[in-house]
Formats: structure tokens, sequence, C-alpha cells
């Protein structure tokens, strides 16, 4: 009844409408327009060739949207977006596509399979953990609107183009936990000239930077110098990243739930918890 094949013959136009499709009831409103479709695909690292599609009279009804990187070291995909459009579902559609990737996967030498799944989406979620999926992470998801961030203090904020490799190895120590994919700096490198980035020096070191996609408001990463925090330093960036953007709200998507300081900083300024999500892994056997 269903075709099943990779989609490196599928164009943007056809996997944009039916994503729109599937997600039209999603759990969470989601407003994806081409163009941000396509900064999507491209910030996550899209690749066709291990996406997988499942169509019906060579209209495409399901897909697997899929990008690939190494992380933590290991050759690993990344599902950016699984779905079915509502009336082909409980059909067998995403079982089906995800066995025919994980075949596809093993012939190509993949270690990991990654992915992220709302933690109130119960039936994606048991799909996942039958299929080998296991928790790595629990994450927590912010949103406010430009309005209602509560800034405290000021700091003097700089705006530099991009950070180079040197500035990456600075910025990472002041991390208290690793990015999500979609975060992560190769996300970030992936589509640079789509992000503003600030800056707040002391005796001309930085020791604090955020930055936020300019049309969405999306703010991939935050973080402070360890010896400077409590300073108002945070405050003063999200203040200056605000400005920004052309968005009126402003969004922190996958806050590691271990880490109270960030939860807590993002609640007393004004954001607002909007949605719970497992990280969740897969491991490959890999036969030589």
């Amino acid at each position: 009844m269903f075709n099943y094949k990779t989609l490196e013959h599928t164009n943007i136009e056809m996997l944009h409408q039916t994503f729109v499709d599937a997600f039209s009831d999603y759990q969470v409103k989601i407003d994806l327009p081409f163009w941000k479709f396509q900064n999507m695909l491209k910030r996550r690292g899209y690749v066709p060739e291990i996406s997988m599609g499942a169509f019906k009279d060579d209209i495409l009804v399901g897909f697997v949207l899929n990008g690939l990187r190494s992380f933590n070291g290991m050759k690993t995909v990344y599902d950016l977006g699984t779905g079915v459009v509502g009336q082909y579902r409980k059909q067998g559609i995403t079982n089906n596509m995800l066995k025919n990737i994980n075949e596809l996967f093993r012939e190509q030498g993949i270690e990991q399979y990654l992915l992220e799944v709302i933690k109130t989406n119960i039936s994606a979620f048991d799909l996942y953990k039958k299929q080998g999926f296991e928790i790595i992470r629990s994450f927590s998801c912010f949103q406010t609107d430009k309005n209602k961030f509560v800034k405290v203090s000021s700091c003097n904020v700089e705006h530099v183009d991009k950070f180079n490799a040197a500035d990456w190895e600075l910025l990472k120590k002041f991390w208290d936990f690793e990015p999500s994919w979609q975060n992560s700096v190769d996300s970030i490198n992936a589509v640079t000239d789509a992000f503003s980035y600030s800056v707040v020096r002391i005796d001309n070191k930085i020791v604090g930077y955020g930055i936020i996609e300019k049309r969405t408001g999306d703010i991939p990463q935050l973080a402070v110098d360890k010896n400077y925090r409590n300073k108002g330093i945070a405050g003063s960036l999200v203040a200056d990243l605000l400005k920004n953007t052309e968005s009126t709200k402003l969004s922190v998507l996958n806050v590691d739930d271990n880490i109270e300081s960030t939860k807590n900083f993002l609640s007393s300024s004004g954001f607002d918890f909007s949605v719970g999500q497992y990280e969740m892994i897969l491991n490959f056997k890999i036969c030589n």
C-alpha cells in the first residue's frame, strides 16, 4: 500500500507541505513557513540520502528527516523531524520507516541515532522505546514575550560578527551542559548569518555571550564565565539579544533539567516553561 524510499529525489516544497500537514494537530503549535523550514533543515544538517519517506501514489504522506554529524566522537544520525499526515496514522508507517532506516544505517556504519521527543507524546515515546532508544537527558523549554522580559541590571554589551574556532574553545568553558544537537556549535556554524552574537568583556576578555536567531527569536546558547556570575551579565545579554531579533517572542529550547541555575534565571527573568522533552539515543552494534 505504501512505498518507502529515501528522499534525495523529493523536492523541498513537497517535504515542507507534508511536514506542515503532519504537524497541524501537534501538541505544540508549530509556525513553520517555507523559509523557516529551509533554515531548520540547513541548521540541523539534513541529509536526504539517509532520510526516509512513505509514499502513496507518489504523494509523500510520512517522513523521517535525518541529519548526520559526529556526536561525542561517534558517527551519529539525528532525527530532526518525524511525522505522518493525519489520515494515514495508525497504519504502522512510522514503525516501517524506522525499520528501513535502521537497516540503512547498519549498512553505512552509523553508530548512533539521536532524537528528542516531547514528554507528553506518549505514543511516540513508546514507539521509540520499542525500537531500542534510551533516555539520556531530560530537557525543559522556555519562552517569553519581549515585553515580559525582566531586566535587573546593565552591563556593557558588544556585538561580534561570529565566533571563530579559538573563540569557541574559550566559550565552551562557560557551559554547564553540552548543548543539544540543534543548539550545538555545528548547528550555529551551519547558518552563521542567521544569528546575532552578543558578548560582555571585562579587562578585554569575553566573560559572557549570547546568540539569538535574528528572525525567530530562538536563543540557542547563553553562558557566563563561572567566575563572573551573579553580576547581571546574563540579564544584560538577553536584554541586548531581544533588540536584535524581529520576533516578538523569545525561546530557549532544551535546557538540561539538571541545571537548576539556568532554569531559575529564565523563570526569574520572565520566561515561562513551555514543554519538556527527552533526549533519546539508539546505539548500533556495528559488525565488521
